[in-house]
This record gives structure tokens, sequence and C-alpha cells, in this order.
């Protein structure tokens, strides 16, 4: 799905919506962490004297308010407290585990006034799985190697209080040990092959899952019915948390 796709869908649109009703009205400095292609930096530029647009790889954003900087955000090579708001969306899910917490130090160190982070919220990473078809390793659909709840997001700030939190969208995707393990066994025929993250084993880019044995599509089956019985039990809750917090 291309992102003009994506920005338009209805989801998306909500999410969005949501986020603007978190960003402060006006100020001097805001950091984008994870800027892709600048969609939240220009609107960021529209309320904020300056943007700085981060990525790893740098930015492509034209606009007199934005500044595009290649970086990485466990090290960020601006001045402690010197930002008055940092926005991190669709971010903190894709960073390795071990490095997590670092990066969340790190964007405490440079706020100086307000954070907002966005993240799927209580997602279970073993749905949607994607079996390599370079390495034959596993990789979590759409690269998110963290899930989060209230509790585990806003410990990752201990130096900031909690001012807002909010849920968008709604979902009640579960599954299971015993059919992630048959799912996995039968390839994960149906995972977000059409992702742009790569593996997060070797790198590649992902193909399409591989054709399956007639045991493996046996497999298939048991690991959706198996998974059905997880979805007796399911509760609805928000699809997204968004998290507004304030440096103490």
């Amino acid at each position: 799905m291309s992102l003009e796709v994506y920005r338009a869908s209805a989801a998306e649109q909500a999410r969005t919506q949501d986020l603007l009703r978190l960003f402060p009205a006006t100020g001097r400095l805001a950091l984008d962490i994870g800027a892709r292609d600048g969609h939240f930096s220009r609107l960021l530029a529209e309320r904020f004297e300056q943007v700085i647009a981060l990525d790893l790889t740098l930015p492509q954003i034209t606009h007199p308010r934005v500044r595009c900087v290649a970086g990485d955000a466990a090290a960020m090579e601006m001045a402690d407290g010197s930002l008055d708001f940092v926005f991190c969306a669709e971010v903190l899910e894709h960073i390795p585990p071990a490095l997590l917490s670092g990066v969340c130090r790190e964007i405490e160190r440079v706020a100086g006034g307000q954070i907002l982070i966005g993240v799927p919220y209580r997602q279970d990473i073993r749905v949607g799985r994607c079996t390599c078809g370079n390495c034959g390793l596993i990789s979590p659909p759409w690269g998110h190697v963290n899930s989060f709840d209230e509790a585990r997001l806003a410990a990752l700030f201990p130096a900031c209080s909690l001012q807002s939190v909010s849920f968008v969208g709604s979902s009640k995707v579960q599954t299971n040990a015993l059919s992630t393990r048959l799912m996995d066994w039968a390839g994960n025929p149906y995972g977000t092959y059409e992702q742009e993250e790569p593996c997060i084993h070797c790198g590649a880019r992902m193909k399409g899952a591989a054709a399956r044995s007639p045991a493996q599509k046996v497999a298939t089956k048991l690991a959706f019915w198996t998974r059905g019985l997880s979805g007796l039990w399911a509760r609805p809750h928000g699809n997204w948390i968004h998290m507004l917090l304030a440096k103490r």
C-alpha cells in the first residue's frame, strides 16, 4: 500500500486528527522523529517556528520551516532540554528491544517541554508473522518488535508526568501459542509480506509466502481454528494509543 493510499484511509485520518488534537497550538522548536515523507513535519510546521525532521536516512521535505536531519534517535545531536515539543509516532514499535529504553531516555533528554508518543496498543505481534524467503527466519508483522500498553509506555519515560492518554480505532485480534506454532510450521502464508520493513534478521526485503505442502495447508487450517478459540474471549480495545507527556 502506498503512503498516499494509507494517509487517505479512514483509520489513518482518525489517527491523524487525534494526534493533531494533542499538538500544542504554537511553539518555537519541534522535533519529528521518524519523519519519513514529512506528513507530520508539515503539520507541525503550521504551529511551530521551526521543525526538525529526523530519520535514519535524510528526509526529502521542502518547507521553509522544516530542517531535515539524518540521524539515529538513540544518539541525537541536540542539547539537553532544547526542544519545546518532541513527536514520535510509528517508531517505538520498530526499535530493537535492547535499544528501546535508551531511545526513550534520549527523547527525554532533548525534550524541554512536551512529548507525544503514538504506538499500536496491545498488539499481538504473533499475528501476521512472516517467514523470510532469504534466511528462513521469522519476523513480526510490519517489523513491529515491541507491543505496548499504558503501563509499559509510561514506564519508559520516568522523567515525565502523564498529561493525556487517548485511543483510536478498535481491535480484538489475538492468537495463542498453539496457533502460532502451527502457522510458523506452515510457513506463515498469511503474513504481512507487502510491508516495506525488511527481515529483522538478515535485512532482506520480504517476498510472498512460499508454496505449502498438503500437510502445511492442513496445519494452516488448524491454526485458524485454534486462533478462533482465542477470539471467543477477546475483548475489543483501542488499535492505537497516544500518550502526551510533560518533562518534569
